[in-house]
């Protein structure tokens, strides 16, 4: 894990304004600044960002965060990277990461991501010199502005070509990075020779390996990738996902296709929130990576066998990272199209009519298992179920799991009930029933002490813990405020904000951040935390006597205590002074 103080540090060091200014022009608004935001369409600016807080906010679709927060929602970065983003941005060295021993790990090796810039640069010069692979590129309908926007290239044919740019040819960085083979006899020669290159790009723009497709139609396999290596692994990346991230913004929706030259081909007609998987079937890792760019998800697969079953791989393995909010779909293309010759033959307002008709993935799940089930026999319908099982059992989104089973529930003719005592699954309608609905007020003293110790945790002290005795959401949200305060009294807000976010109610954290960047910046802080703690003191207090008071109640007179006795004759002078 990283250090949570490094962490810390590392917010406090970057300036949130030149990591979000870089890829959203910021204006002057006031204090902060502003722009459209980045991740919906608008017409007036509702996206600021503050400098004094560190962090960023959209009045319109509540996007928010700190400056890790915008590199992993806009250009879709793990947490990881995008500290890592950040501390080449501060000049830091991220501590290394505690790591399972018992796991081999690839060896890092100094120069990997050089060579693969090197060995693009020299493909992309290659397809220049290469009539022959202009005009296949040209036959698919490729123009020249697209190839270059992906950074297309060629091997040409030959053993050892890669020689020519790299003099280390028995280097062991080209081996590790799957440029170089070497074979039985130790011979070494180049691994990709005479295909169309492709690059892979993680979601910083950077080249991780490469895909190679024959020209020769005779020529096998038809695609060709990296191996895996320290910086490419084929079931975390997509092909096409840096290209395509601002697209799938703009169109709502992410396409996952086949191969590479389908993303390609659909990009040249205009369809360009298109990414593949990379030779294997689509992961959780992908479909998280593509959720954080868009809540809906379209599959296009050929409607041969091999499309057909790498869809319900899709479908089963995106099951785990399903949530209510996600929209999968399922499409399939006639047997004899992939989405290349169709958008090619048949244009873009034509390929996008056929993925508004694809298949929900609940519609594909039943379809799927029915396809060759007539549910007629007693016998059909406990194999439907038995098939149905393993599923439903894996969808962890509540409302998705309830309509899917309630639908396989009717199919089988038998109920709710007893299909979940059949099968054993949670009750999902019990436990949303039975789930305690969250109250709390939209202002309180709670709510005004946290806010002005993010922008003055340095005026916390220990003592101010004591102050907070409940186990509402607010008290344990405050608790977690003070607490960070007290580690951190240098920190800027969104520091603050980032160590209390897994000991608080993220609604009540969202609502903290839209009341924070509202807060006038011209308020005396020192005088309202002051103000608060008091208030927090005198609550404290009157709580204290409440119980006392209530103990009293069941006890003789003989029976009180000092404290008790002082207590009431504090409380009969009270009332004599306000008669």
């Amino acid at each position: 894990m990283i250090p949570e103080s490094f962490i810390q540090e590392l917010i406090n060091r970057v300036d949130i304004y030149d990591v979000i200014n870089k890829s959203v022009p910021l204006k002057k608004a006031g204090a902060n600044y502003s722009a459209c935001c980045p991740f919906h369409n608008e017409k007036s600016p509702s996206f600021t960002v503050s400098p004094t807080k560190q962090f960023y906010h959209c009045f319109g679709c509540g996007a928010h965060g700190t400056s890790i927060g915008f590199l992993m929602e806009y250009q879709g970065l793990s947490f990881v990277e995008a500290v890592q983003e950040l501390a080449k941005i501060a000049g830091m060295i991220v501590p290394e990461e505690t790591r399972d021993t018992d796991k081999p790990q690839q060896k890092i090796i100094p120069g990997m991501q050089e060579a693969l810039q090197t060995a693009l640069n020299y493909y992309r010069a290659e397809l220049k010199k290469s009539p022959r692979a202009i005009e296949y590129l040209k036959g698919r309908g490729l123009s020249g502005q697209v190839a270059a926007n992906f950074q297309v290239g060629y091997a040409p044919a030959g053993w050892q070509n890669l020689q020519s740019v790299f003099p280390q040819y028995e280097s062991e960085v080209l081996e590790t990075i799957g440029l170089v083979v070497k074979n039985e006899q130790g011979k070494r020669y180049d691994r990709f020779r005479d295909r169309i290159m492709f690059p892979i790009h993680d979601q910083k723009g950077q080249v991780i390996g490469f895909g190679g497709r024959v020209i020769d139609p005779e020529d096998t396999p038809k695609y060709y990738n990296s191996p895996e290596t320290p910086l490419f692994q084929k079931g975390n990346e997509l092909y096409g996902l840096f290209m395509a991230r601002r697209a799938m913004r703009d169109a709502c929706r992410a396409l996952v296709v086949e191969g590479y030259m389908d993303v390609v081909a659909l990009a040249q007609y205009g369809i360009e929130y298109a990414v593949a998987a990379l030779g294997t079937a689509t992961t959780p890792v992908h479909i998280a990576k593509l959720t954080r760019q868009t809540d809906e998800i379209v599959f296009c697969f050929d409607g041969d066998n091999a499309g057909l079953k790498a869809a319900w791989r899709a479908a089963m393995n995106a099951l785990p990272a399903l949530t209510d909010g996600l929209k999968l779909s399922f499409l399939f293309l006639p047997s004899e199209h992939d989405p290349d010759s169709f958008v090619r033959e048949f244009g873009k307002e034509a390929f996008e009519a056929k993925v508004k008709t694809a298949l929900p993935l609940s519609q594909y799940i039943i379809q799927h298992l029915s396809a060759d089930n007539p549910l007629q026999s007693q016998e059909d319908k406990v194999r439907f179920l038995n098939d149905a099982e393993p599923i439903l059992q894996q969808i962890q989104a509540p409302r998705s799991r309830l309509f899917l089973s309630k639908r396989i529930a009717e199919l089988t003719g038998v109920s709710q009930d007893e299909m979940q005592g059949m099968l054993k699954l949670p009750n999902i309608q019990r436990q949303q029933q039975a789930r305690p609905k969250q109250t709390r007020t939209p202002v309180s003293i709670h709510r005004r002490f946290l806010l002005m110790l993010l922008m003055r945790p340095d005026l916390v002290s220990a003592q101010d813990s004591s102050l907070i005795k409940g186990e509402t959401d607010e008290d344990k949200m405050l608790r977690a405020g003070i607490e960070a305060a007290i580690l951190y009294p240098s920190s800027k807000p969104a520091a603050i904000l980032h160590h209390m976010q897994d000991k608080s109610d993220p609604k009540l954290m969202r609502e903290v951040e839209r009341e924070l960047q509202l807060l006038d910046e011209s308020l005396d802080v020192a005088l309202e935390i002051s103000g608060a703690r008091k208030q927090l003191i005198e609550m404290r207090q009157q709580r204290a006597h409440t119980n006392l008071f209530d103990t009293i109640k069941e006890k003789s007179l003989s029976e009180l205590t000092e404290e008790e006795r002082a207590l009431l004759r504090g409380l009969g002078n009270s009332q004599k002074n306000s008669m």
